[in-house]
């Protein structure tokens, strides 16, 4: 489905495990796309629900102590 742009909308669980190396959660081949956050949720048991749209283009910027935005 995301090799032919057909996903609206991802839900993603995060639990507070640590685990190995853990899995890539996006495989090759995937199209990059925008996401905007549209809700977050945590359970009582620290299970962090995110939801995430479509948000059009690919936005790039940079993080850091030498951009301002740290």
């Amino acid at each position: 489905m995301l090799a032919h742009d057909l996903v609206d909308e991802f839900r993603l669980l995060v639990f507070p495990v640590l685990v190995g190396s853990g899995k890539r959660l996006f495989g090759d081949g995937t199209v990059p796309a925008g996401l905007r956050l549209a809700g977050s949720v945590t359970s009582s048991t620290g299970v962090v629900v995110s939801t995430y749209e479509r948000a059009g283009a690919i936005t790039y910027g940079a993080m850091g102590p030498e951009t301002g935005n740290w």
